[in-house]
């Protein structure tokens, strides 16, 4: 019985990365110009936007990290990956060393004609995440929290912006908003990669990715993903506790937000809904 549930799982999840990967395919032959930004091919993309995919020579995998999807978990495997064997449990790996720079190897260090190389052969995933929650949990983790180096490089201008207030204690979710629907804000620097939309840290377009993650499905698709890699056996997934934004606690961050900086902001994010499938969210969009 075990094993005929396993197996029914397995086919489950191998029909899902499926439609994933087609649903992908589809949007992205769609509308180019839009997923790619005017970009035809991999030869578009330059060193600099593909410094989130790190690579792991000795295992053959490439895996395009995501701020607010899991990234700190799966840069633990990756680290592990790393040391080689006997694995290590990744749980215990300190966020500080999961993130410290220059820990990996990125893709954007090697010749192109080796990064070429590399992607025709290695296994290429990425994970993903609701737009609208990935954008909560950033706003919860780098302002409500208060972190240091988020005041400084961008709560204080943000509240000069847009709080009317000098320097009080935090930004409202409100401001964070206001911040990213400002034209100002593109013009000035490419988002930065917490609140930077999925499609452009990774081009999915113009990447072929053999797995496609979603942070809704986690532990599922990690699972999968290690028995793709056959490193089942090897490696368990660490557990996520913190910062667990859910989709239904949306309308409440949300509630501040006047209808038309909603719609706005999806507009904004457009893109990644509809490349991994999320739903658009009527219920916030719609007066």
């Amino acid at each position: 019985m075990y094993l005929l549930l396993h197996l029914i799982t397995a086919e489950r999840m191998h029909n899902l990365q499926e439609v994933r990967k087609q649903l992908l395919k589809e949007n992205c032959k769609y509308d180019k110009e839009a997923t790619s930004e005017g970009k035809q091919s991999f030869e578009d993309i330059s060193d600099s936007e593909m410094k989130h995919l790190i690579v792991d020579d000795k295992h053959g995998i490439i895996y395009c990290y995501i701020p607010k999807v899991a990234c700190t978990n799966w840069k633990r495997v990756m680290f592990v990956l790393k040391q080689g064997e006997p694995y290590q449990d990744p749980s215990p790996i300190s966020r500080d060393l999961a993130h410290v720079p220059g820990g990996f190897t990125l893709l954007n260090s090697f010749p192109r004609i080796e990064i070429k190389a590399r992607l025709k052969h290695y296994t290429k995933f990425l994970f993903v995440r609701d737009p609208f929650v990935r954008l909560t949990s950033a706003y919860r983790d780098k302002f409500e929290k208060g972190s240091n180096i988020y005041f400084d490089n961008f709560t204080r201008e943000i509240l000069r912006l847009y709080g009317n207030q000098p320097n009080p204690p935090h930004i409202s979710f409100y401001n964070f908003i206001q911040y990213l629907l400002d034209p100002q804000t593109e013009r000035e620097l490419p988002f930065e990669p917490h609140w930077r939309q999925m499609h452009r840290l990774c081009h999915p377009c113009l990447i072929q990715y053999d797995f496609i993650g979603h942070q809704e499905t986690l532990q599922e698709d990690a699972e999968q993903l290690l028995n793709t890699l056959k490193l089942q056996n090897d490696i368990k997934f660490p557990p996520s506790y913190d910062n667990i934004t859910a989709p239904e606690s949306l309308s409440g961050w949300f509630r501040t937000v006047p209808l038309v900086e909603r719609r706005k902001l999806y507009k904004l994010y457009e893109t990644d809904f509809r490349l991994f499938g999320y739903r658009k969210p009527d219920e916030l969009l719609d007066g």
